[in-house]
């Protein structure tokens, strides 16, 4: 089968190859894939990354051969997934406990945008408890986690604060349910319960000015690159707690209740960037480069 492989060689680190088809498992299935996904955190930016390694953790598309167990979908089923690597390739051996089922309505492309970005967000608002009534802010709100961030936690029934780069990478927040668009968090005009941080830096340090006391920050991810400062005695004070967060198997049931949520209209994939998977390295470059709000999809075939 053909695959985007790892090769520091080759411009962003990709390029294509034939490699061997992978061998499923007694519990595993093996998918056609249609489309997948591109995440900062996967993408090769060093030389610690094994040449031939076959990234890709999100990928939708079509079982090709059922489980020998018998467990899980059958052949034609449409199915989204989730794995640490082998997205990016033409057919993908996937766990049964590693899928769901997709509705008719939702299409390769929203699916294939769901499962680290969908997962990351519903998990770490259930860490943080989130419920009506408190406020909840969200930076790096224009990323792919922090889309499915604000919209979650808008069902929840929580105020959600959306903190952004710049207006234009606020737009469109409002309608997937932020009740604040901000670029500063000095704009915050009442104290916050829970933060979802995607940032980290000095946008975390200068948050923990403005939350509740008794108030959870859930570290998520670090795209500023930068280090944070925590005053001396901020957290004891305020008695907050700053935790990190990153929690990934046992996937099944997130993603069919996500995917449900897809299908029913109550939650949308911002896809901002969908290309052909030949055009990679271009998407992947502009990932990089914050270029892209949402996520980045590619198609396959």
């Amino acid at each position: 089968m053909r695959a985007l492989v790892v090769d520091h060689h080759a411009p962003g680190r990709l390029a294509f190859r034939a490699v061997p088809d992978p061998v499923p498992g007694p519990d595993e299935v093996l998918v056609k894939v249609a489309a997948t996904s591109l995440n900062y955190g996967e993408l090769p930016q060093s030389d610690e990354v094994p040449t031939g390694t076959v990234p890709g953790w999100d990928a939708a598309g079509t079982v090709e051969q059922a489980a020998a167990s018998g467990a899980g979908p059958k052949p034609g089923n449409r199915v989204v997934t989730w794995g640490w690597g082998g997205g990016w390739a033409e057919l993908r051996a996937v766990n049964v406990g590693e899928l769901a089922v997709l509705p008719d309505g939702v299409d390769f492309v929203q699916a294939a945008a769901l499962p680290v970005a969908g997962l990351t967000a519903l998990r770490a608002l259930r860490r943080a408890e989130v419920r009506p009534g408190l406020r909840v802010a969200v930076t790096g709100a224009s990323g792919g986690v922090g889309h499915f961030a604000v919209q979650l936690a808008h069902l929840a029934g929580a105020e959600v604060y959306a903190l952004v780069g710049s207006p234009a990478r606020g737009e469109g927040l409002t309608a997937l349910g932020a009740d604040h668009v901000l670029t500063d968090p000095a704009q915050i005009d009442t104290p916050v319960d829970i933060v979802l941080d995607n940032v980290g830096g000095p946008l975390l340090t200068d948050l923990l000015g403005h939350l509740a006391e008794g108030a959870l920050v859930v570290s998520i991810g670090a795209a500023s690159s930068r280090p944070t400062s925590v005053p001396a005695y901020k957290l004891v004070e305020g008695r907050i707690t700053l935790t990190g967060f990153r929690e990934g198997g046992n996937s099944a049931a997130d993603l069919a209740h996500l995917a449900g949520l897809l299908g029913d209209g109550r939650l949308r994939a911002w896809a901002d960037r969908v290309t052909d998977w030949e055009s990679a390295s271009e998407s992947a470059a502009a990932l990089l480069s914050r270029q892209v709000r949402g996520k980045a999809v590619l198609t396959i075939g």
